[in-house]
C-alpha cells in the first residue's frame, strides 16, 4: 500500500505540475474511479473461484477418509479369517508327511526292479570302460544318471546308497577320454575309431545340460588341454612320421582347430626356448647367422610353417615373430662383432704374407700381361665381399650393418699398408734392412693400389648412395700418394750425388753430367712399364718433375758464376740441351709431352742469354707469367749465376718481379720454384707436394 501511494504520489506530481492541467482533474478523477471499479470486480471474481475448489476439494476429502475407514475395516476382518486358517493348517501338518512318506515308498516300488539292477549295470560300465568301448560305456553311465535323477524328484533329494560309486565311474570314463587325448597322434594311426569315440563322447557329454546342483564335467575342454600338455612334457615315446597331426585332424570337429593348436603350441614352445638360448652365452658366429636365416626365412619357408600340407587351418599368419626385433638386433651385432674379429685377422694375415715377400732375392711376381702382380687385393676384396654377399641372405639391416664393418675393416686394412710401407722404406734407406728388389716392391705396390681402386666399387650393395665409398676412395688415393713419395725419394737418393757438379766448369764444356743423370734416371724408370695406367702415367710425369726440381735445386746453390758473355752464352746453350734432352728421355719412356716439366730450363735459358742487362726486367716478368710460384730469392741467384748484374740492375730486375701484372691462373704450369728453395735448401725440401707428396 505504501507502494502504491507513493508511486501514485509521483505520477500526480508529474501530472499537475502546471496550473493550466488543474482543470482536467476531474477527468482524471472519473477514470480512477472507473479502474478501481473494474479492479475491485475483477479481485471479487477470482476470489469466488478459489473459494469454489476449496470447497469440492473439501468434499472429496471427506468421502475418502469414509473409504479408507471401510477398507481398514475389512482389513481386520481378512486378518482374523487368516489366524484361523494357520491353525487348521498347523493341524494337518502330520497328514502332509503321511502324504509324503507314502509318495516315496510309491515311488521306490515302481523303481525297485531297476534299482535292483543298478549294482550289475556299474559293473558293466565299469568293464567297457576297461574295454575302451567309451561310447557304450557313457550310454551305460547316462541311464544311471538318469535313474539316479528320476530318484532324486520322489524322495526329495535324498541320496540312495547304491548310487554312491557312480561318481567314480564317470571320473574313470573321463580319465579314459583324457587318456584317448593324450594319446592322440598314435591312436590316429593305430585305432582312430577309439579317438573319434572319445571325442564323441566329449561332444555329446559338452551338449547336455547339466541337472542343477551337479557340477559341469569340461571333457571337451580338458581333451585339447591334455593334448597341449603331452607336448609340453615332452616328445613322444613312438617315433611317429611328420604327418601325424594331419591324420589327427579330420577325426575331430572343425572347431577344435587341431593343426592350428598344435602349430601354435609348437611355435611358442619353440619361441620360448629361443629365448631362453639367446639369454644363455652368447653364441658364435656361424650359429648367430643359422639362427637368423633359419628363424627368418627357413623357418616361414615352404619347408615348415609355409608348407602346403599345413594349410590355412594352422593359421600361421596370427604366429608372433619367432624372434624379436631386440633379438633380431642381438644376434646382428654378434654376427658382425664375431666376423669383424676374424676379417681383421684374415687380412692381417695377408699383409704380413705380402709384406714377407719385400725382402726376397726374387722380383714381385708378374701377370700374363708383364704387370707386377699378387693376390693380396683380391684375397682381401673376396674376403670383404663374401661376407657381404652372405649376409644378403639374411636381412637388408645386417648387409648394412656388414658393409659399414667391411668399409671400416677396408680402411684399417690401407693405413697398416701404408704403416708397412713406410717402414720397409725408413728401414731399407737407413740400411738396417736391405731389399735387392726395393723399388720394384714399390711399383708392385702401386698395382695393388690400382687394383683395389677399381674393384673398391664391389663392395658397395645395389640401392646404397655411392658416397658411402668416399672416404675410402679418399685413403686408397692417400695411400698412391705415399707409395709415389717413397718411389721418388729413392730416384732423389740416386740422382743427388749426380747433381753435385751442376753447375759447374765441367757442366759447361761437356753433356757428360747429365748422360749420368739420365742414364740413372732410365734405369731407374726401366720398370715403370710394369705398372699400370693409369697409376704409370702419374709416376713418370712425377719422376720427371723430381728431376727438374733437383736440376733447379743445383742452379740455386751458388756453385758457379759466369766470367764473361761466352760463358752465359755456354751455360744458356747447356740449358737448352739438356731440356731437349731431358725431353727426349721421359718421351721415350712414354710420358706425353705436355706432362712436362723441363720446359722450365729453356724460361732459364732466356734469362741467362740476354745480352743487355738493362732488359732484365722484362725478362724476369716474362717468367713470372709462367711460373708464378718464382720468388725474389730464385731470381737473385739465377742473376748471380749470370755474373754481369750490378746492384741497380738487380734492384730493377727484382721490383720488376713485384711490381709486374699478376700471372694469368691458366698458366697450366705445377709448382717448381716454391719446391726448391733459395739459396740452400734441405734435401728433403725438394720432394714435390703435389699428387704424389
Amino acid at each position: 500500500e505504501q507502494l502504491a501511494r507513493g508511486a501514485a504520489l509521483k505520477w500526480a506530481s508529474g501530472i499537475f505540475y502546471r496550473p493550466e492541467q488543474l482543470t482536467r482533474l476531474g477527468q482524471y478523477r472519473s477514470r480512477e474511479v472507473q479502474r478501481t471499479c473494474s479492479l475491485e470486480a475483477r479481485i471479487k471474481s477470482v476470489v469466488q473461484s478459489y473459494l469454489e475448489g476449496v470447497q469440492t476439494g473439501v468434499w472429496q476429502l471427506a468421502r475418502a477418509l469414509e473409504a479408507v475407514q471401510g477398507t481398514r475395516e475389512a482389513l481386520s476382518q481378512a486378518h482374523e479369517l487368516l489366524k484361523s486358517m494357520a491353525q487348521a493348517s498347523q493341524s494337518l501338518k502330520p497328514l502332509r508327511e503321511q502324504v509324503s512318506q507314502h509318495k516315496q515308498l510309491q515311488a521306490l516300488s515302481q523303481l525297485l526292479p531297476r534299482l535292483q539292477a543298478v549294482p550289475a549295470a556299474m559293473a558293466h560300465t565299469q568293464t567297457l570302460i576297461d574295454a575302451q568301448r567309451l561310447l557304450e560305456a557313457y550310454v551305460s553311465l547316462r541311464e544311471l544318471e538318469q535313474l539316479q535323477e528320476e530318484t532324486w524328484a520322489p524322495l526329495g533329494g535324498l541320496e540312495l546308497p547304491v548310487f554312491q560309486g557312480l561318481g567314480l565311474l564317470a571320473e574313470a570314463l573321463s580319465q579314459a577320454v583324457e587318456t584317448a587325448a593324450m594319446a592322440a597322434r598314435k591312436l590316429a594311426r593305430e585305432d582312430p575309431a577309439l579317438l573319434v569315440a572319445a571325442i564323441r563322447v566329449a561332444e555329446v557329454e559338452a551338449g547336455r545340460t547339466t541337472p542343477v546342483g551337479q557340477a559341469p564335467r569340461d571333457w571337451r575342454q580338458r581333451w585339447p588341454e591334455a593334448t597341449i600338455s603331452r607336448r609340453e612334457r615332452g616328445p613322444c615315446l613312438c617315433p611317429f612320421g611328420p604327418a601325424a597331426e594331419a591324420l589327427v585332424a579330420p577325426c575331430c570337429p572343425p572347431h577344435y582347430k587341431v593343426v592350428q593348436l598344435w602349430a601354435h603350441t609348437l611355435h611358442n614352445g619353440l619361441r620360448r626356448s629361443l629365448q631362453q638360448l639367446l639369454a644363455g652365452p652368447e653364441l658364435g658366429a656361424a650359429d648367430a647367422f643359422a639362427l637368423l636365416h633359419w628363424a627368418l626365412h627357413v623357418y616361414l619357408g615352404q619347408e615348415m610353417m609355409g608348407s602346403l600340407e599345413l594349410g590355412p587351418e594352422a593359421d600361421v599368419s596370427q604366429l608372433e615373430p619367432l624372434l624379436t626385433l631386440e633379438n633380431i638386433e642381438q644376434l646382428e651385432a654378434t654376427f658382425v662383432a664375431k666376423v669383424q674379429a676374424s676379417v681383421a685377422q684374415w687380412l692381417q694375415k695377408a699383409l704380413d704374407g705380402e709384406i714377407a715377400e719385400w725382402g726376397r732375392e726374387q722380383e714381385p711376381n708378374t701377370d700374363p700381361s708383364g704387370f707386377y702382380h699378387s693376390p693380396m687385393p683380391a684375397i682381401v676384396l673376396q674376403i670383404l665381399a663374401e661376407n657381404i654377399r652372405v649376409t644378403s641372405l639374411v636381412s637388408e639391416s645386417l648387409q648394412q650393418r656388414m658393409h659399414g664393418m667391411a668399409l671400416s675393416e677396408l680402411g684399417a686394412f690401407l693405413r697398416s699398408f701404408s704403416d708397412a710401407l713406410i717402414r720397409f722404406s725408413r728401414d731399407h734407406l737407413r740400411g738396417e734392412a736391405i731389399a735387392p728388389h726395393y723399388v720394384p716392391y714399390l711399383l708392385a705396390a702401386f698395382n695393388h693400389q690400382t687394383a683395389l681402386s677399381s674393384s673398391v666399387s664391389s663392395l658397395q650393395p645395389d640401392g646404397v648412395a655411392s658416397g658411402i665409398l668416399a672416404p675410402i676412395e679418399a685413403a686408397l688415393d692417400e695411400l698412391q700418394r705415399r707409395i709415389c713419395h717413397l718411389v721418388l725419394e729413392a730416384l732423389q737418393v740416386e740422382l743427388q750425388p749426380l747433381f753435385e757438379s751442376v753447375p759447374s766448369r765441367r757442366w759447361l764444356s761437356s753433356s757428360e753430367l747429365l748422360d749420368c743423370v739420365c742414364d740413372q734416371t732410365s734405369r731407374f724408370c726401366q720398370d715403370f712399364w710394369r705398372v699400370r695406367s693409369p697409376a704409370v702415367k702419374l709416376l713418370l710425369a712425377e719422376a720427371e718433375r723430381t728431376v727438374v726440381l733437383q736440376y733447379l735445386r743445383a742452379l740455386m746453390q751458388g756453385r758457379l758464376v759466369c766470367r764473361d758473355a761466352d760463358e752465359r752464352t755456354q751455360a744458356a746453350e747447356r740449358l737448352r740441351h739438356d731440356a731437349a734432352q731431358l725431353k727426349e728421355l721421359f718421351l721415350g719412356l712414354g710420358l706425353e709431352e705436355n706432362s712436362h716439366c723441363a720446359p722450365v730450363l729453356l724460361a732459364l735459358r732466356e734469362l741467362l742469354n740476354l745480352r743487355d742487362p738493362t732488359l732484365l726486367g722484362l725478362e724476369v716478368a716474362g717468367l713470372r707469367q709462367q711460373f708464378p710460384d718464382v720468388s725474389e730469392d730464385h731470381v737473385s741467384a739465377l742473376l748471380d749465376l749470370r755474373g754481369d748484374v750490378s746492384r741497380e740492375q738487380r734492384q730493377a730486375a727484382l721490383i720488376s718481379l713485384q711490381d709486374g701484372s699478376p700471372p694469368s691462373p691458366l698458366t697450366g704450369h705445377r709448382a717448381l720454384f716454391s719446391l726448391v728453395p733459395a739459396p740452400t735448401p734441405s734435401f728433403s725440401s725438394c720432394l714435390p707436394s703435389g699428387p704424389c707428396s
